[in-house]
């Protein structure tokens, strides 16, 4: 895998603001962790280890790639469990909010412990199907069997699922996937609802690529990421 390209802040920072004012459009209201600012999360104590341990919070990504408006999205993981650590936090689910715009698109990948619910809430969005091979390498040939809100049908490998607003789609371990906003339809806001999730090594991208941008400092952060919260005081 190529070196990886790092997003500058100031894209980050609009990235954050965009995601938020659709989530107010859409009168969601996040818990009070997504509003801090950095400088509130300096002085955050222990109170809040579950956040930082668990990766709670923002989360955007361009992949590595340097192409956030075609590859790339912005997320919120708002509640989550901790498989290494399950004598702390034993909570077996997670929830997260993922924006896409339109023209972004979320790589092919799929995940070997997490079963999750994809839910639209707003806008189409286009998700391909592939099973995978025993080598974990994406199965071209074979038929995929689909479960969108409790209907299960069977589609040819590589089928792009239509999720209009207030669909969902289950995602089993192993089902390799990706993401893109169907055209003319607009941004799409996605509930996800899934086992515990760990972004840092429950993802098998098909071509590899990275999960984390590195981050140029044009300017100071609006909001911090979850792989930035400093320790607690």
């Amino acid at each position: 895998m190529k070196e990886e390209t790092a997003m500058k802040r100031s894209e980050i920072n609009a990235a954050l603001r965009e995601m938020e004012r659709m989530i107010t459009d859409y009168r969601f209201s996040l818990p009070d962790f997504c509003h801090f600012t950095p400088e509130q999360w300096q002085q955050k104590g222990h109170e809040y280890d579950e956040v930082r341990d668990n990766m709670l919070g923002w989360d955007i990504t361009d992949y590595g790639l340097g192409r956030f408006d075609e590859v790339g999205f912005s997320l919120i993981t708002i509640r989550n469990g901790n498989l290494k650590r399950k004598d702390v936090y034993p909570k077996t689910y997670a929830e997260k909010l993922l924006y896409l715009k339109e023209g972004q698109y979320s790589p092919m990948h799929f995940h070997w412990s997490k079963m999750e619910d994809i839910i639209n809430r707003g806008g189409n969005v286009l998700i391909r199907v592939y099973r995978s091979l025993p080598d974990e390498e994406i199965d071209r040939e074979s038929e995929v069997t689909v479960h969108v809100d409790g209907c299960a049908f069977t589609v040819p490998a590589g089928t792009q699922v239509r999720l209009r607003p207030g669909q969902s789609i289950t995602i089993y371990p192993y089902l390799y996937h990706d993401f893109e906003v169907e055209k003319g339809s607009g941004p799409v806001l996605l509930g996800e609802v899934s086992q515990c999730n760990d972004d840092a090594n429950d993802n098998r991208f098909n071509p590899p690529v990275g999960r984390f941008p590195a981050i140029e400092e044009d300017e100071p952060p609006y909001r911090l990421l979850c792989t930035e919260y400093p320790k607690a005081k």
